[in-house]
């Protein structure tokens, strides 16, 4: 396993937060060198410690580790049941709505 792309993403989604290495690495109660190390994908990382960064960073692990996992109908059908899970029906008849339009529209190309 290629540890850069990890750290690279993780680094990307820490970004987006507007977050430092040593601010994101206090949040998750690791050092700032560690940090480091995983962004620029030196170490690897811990599952306790990937766990608290997902948290942190508000994504997936799946979404981190994408450059690793085959991706099957049967993982995008439960990505999609994992994003509506616990949404009204509105929500989930606006979701489907949209998929359905772009769909349409890459149809139509």
């Amino acid at each position: 396993m290629d540890y850069r792309y990890l750290g690279q993403r993780i680094r990307e989604e820490r970004l987006k937060l507007n977050l430092t290495q040593e601010q994101l690495a206090e949040e998750i109660d690791i050092s700032s060198s560690y940090m480091g190390q995983i962004e620029r994908g030196e170490r690897s990382v811990t599952l306790d410690t990937l766990v608290r960064l997902v948290n942190k960073l508000g994504v997936t692990i799946d979404y981190l580790l994408q450059d690793y996992i085959n991706i099957s109908d049967d993982n995008f059908i439960n990505q999609l049941k994992q994003l509506i899970h616990g949404r009204d029906f509105k929500q989930k008849q606006m979701a489907l709505d949209v998929i359905k339009v772009m769909f349409s529209h890459v149809d139509d190309l």
